[in-house]
């Protein structure tokens, strides 16, 4: 397929078995309730699903972690025998772990695996920013030697990897979609352009080993390990664990797969949807929502942050549509590398400053349409950002005073008279520590290419698939979209759970059973 070829979705998904990654998280579940209403031609979908202590085998989390989800009260409403009809038919549930060789199953149900699936999706991830080194760089990083081994098995097929726009780390300016140069310390690059991960994974894995050693304290092994990440994360050029480890996962994954279809999608800072399954859905709390929340239950008035930067927010189902663009494409032209930013930054800027602004407008205005997310009614005060660089020393400075103050009341017995002080030292602190540098860009993420590629999809396709950021008014979606999304999804009460896809799934179990199908068991 050349460059000017039309690209069909629906054509090139039809009857492709397409295996997932990362579906119990945020986005995997905004892409897989895409492709079931829209790309209904599709083959089949594998969910690779790790047991957890509650649910010890895939089709279990399956039926009770993600069909419950209201992201699918869409299709659960519109089309409900639609969405009975594909999980019975085409959805398959493998109990298994990224982060283990064969994906903890044994070497000849993975060569059954592979040859059972057309493309991957490979959305699973850690998005803690500061978890444990080990953890982190498992997940992000060497899981991808096993994704590699699937890829190869199954005959080269292509892989779409989502990874973050953030793997730019502490480079400045203009950020285009091409290999990101560290900031810091020099990383060898070989020939073929991406920088060479084995040693410096090698490097990584001695001081976690070291630091294992040589704690004394099991109990404060974990914050030793999240230190040390932080710190090699800071000497190569990077914020936090995550972005330099999905970093390190890009540069891995680019060897291990130099000769087959790779895709690297990298989405910014997601947020709630912008219009698909419904405007604003959300699981959880995001980036940029620590900082509303914070401001909504009055934990603190300030945050350092650049008024004039532009923070790169791209909402999911966005996102998703660029995923599912790009499994289309990777699979009509075969044998490349390519990567595409999913971002707004470049064509549809929102600054900090006017982000703020926007959000406490609507919570002044219409305060009491978010009794979740604003339980104390208006909010008293407004949310000041200052520099970070004062911020910083003036907030060492208090939290020095406070802590000296705290240690002289524990030790003499005395009422600790600087409670609330204490309190709201450290809730900036540590929104300060995790999210402020996110909140002062330095930079510009572009997305020419992924323009370009919506541009080859046939023109029905694209106002299906949309993934322009120029679509998003911001005073829209940063008011009433996604303040709505927060207060109805991400603090809704979580005893109240759908019951109908438990049932649905169970049905699916039955009837494969009748037909003699086998069932995934856990690994």
């Amino acid at each position: 397929m050349n460059a000017t070829t039309e690209i069909s979705v629906q054509n090139q998904l039809q009857g492709k078995r397409i295996m997932i990654t990362g579906t119990t998280g945020f986005l995997g579940k905004v892409v897989l309730e895409k492709i079931i209403r829209e790309v209904p031609g599709v083959g089949k979908i594998t969910v690779l699903i790790r047991g957890n202590d509650r649910y010890r085998e895939a089709r279990e989390r399956f039926a009770n972690e993600i069909m419950t989800s209201s992201v699918f009260d869409r299709l659960r409403t519109e089309n409900p025998l639609h969405l009975r009809q594909f999980c019975q038919d085409k959805i398959d549930c493998l109990t298994g772990e990224v982060t283990k060789e064969y994906f903890g199953m044994t070497r000849e149900d993975f060569t059954k695996l592979a040859s059972s699936i057309d493309v991957v999706i490979n959305s699973a991830a850690c998005v803690d920013f500061r978890e444990r080194l080990d953890h982190t760089l498992a997940i992000n990083t060497l899981c991808l030697l096993n994704i590699a081994d699937l890829v190869k098995a199954a005959g080269n097929i292509p892989l779409i990897h989502v990874s973050t726009c953030y793997v730019n780390g502490f480079n400045r300016g203009n950020c285009h979609e091409e290999i990101a140069t560290p900031a810091r310390k020099a990383i060898k690059r070989n020939p073929a352009g991406f920088y060479e991960a084995v040693p410096l994974i090698t490097t990584l894995q001695k001081k976690i080993d070291e630091t294992k050693r040589v704690c004394l304290q099991p109990e404060k092994l974990t914050e030793q390990l999240s230190e040390l990440g932080i710190r090699e994360s800071h000497r190569y050029g990077w914020n936090d664990t995550y972005t330099f480890t999905k970093w390190i996962g890009e540069q891995l994954i680019m060897e291990k797969l130099h000769d087959s279809t790779l895709t690297i999608v990298r989405p910014s800072i997601i947020e709630s949807t912008y219009q698909e399954p419904v405007a604003g859905w959300i699981e959880g709390i995001k980036v940029a929502d620590a900082i509303i929340m914070a401001y909504a239950r009055e934990r603190t008035p300030i945050f350092p942050a650049r008024p004039k930067g532009v923070i790169d927010i791209i909402p999911a189902d966005l996102v998703a549509n660029s995923i599912i663009l790009a499994t289309a494409e990777a699979w009509a032209a075969q044998g490349k590398h390519r990567i595409y930013q999913c971002s707004s930054g470049s064509s549809n800027p929102i600054t900090i400053g006017r982000m703020i602004k926007l959000l406490q407008t609507e919570a002044n205005r219409n305060y009491t349409d978010y009794d979740r997310l604003l339980p104390k009614g208006k909010p008293r005060r407004d949310f000041r950002t200052v520099n970070r660089t004062l911020f910083v020393g003036a907030m060492a400075i208090v939290r020095t005073v406070v802590l000296a103050y705290d240690g002289i009341c524990t030790v003499t017995g005395m009422r600790n008279r600087l409670k609330g002080i204490t309190d709201f030292v450290h809730t900036t602190m540590k929104l300060s520590v995790t999210f402020s540098f996110y909140a002062a860009p330095k930079y510009l993420f572009h997305n020419v290419k992924l323009m370009d590629l919506a541009s080859r999809v046939k023109e029905e396709e694209r106002r299906r698939f949309p993934v322009n950021p120029e679509i998003i008014e911001w005073e829209r979606y940063m008011g009433p979209i996604h303040l709505s999304g927060l207060n109805r999804y991400s603090l809704k009460d979580r005893k109240k759970r759908a019951t109908e896809p438990v049932k649905t799934f169970k049905k699916v179990e039955e009837i494969a059973r009748n037909k003699g199908k086998a069932v995934p068991d856990a690994a």
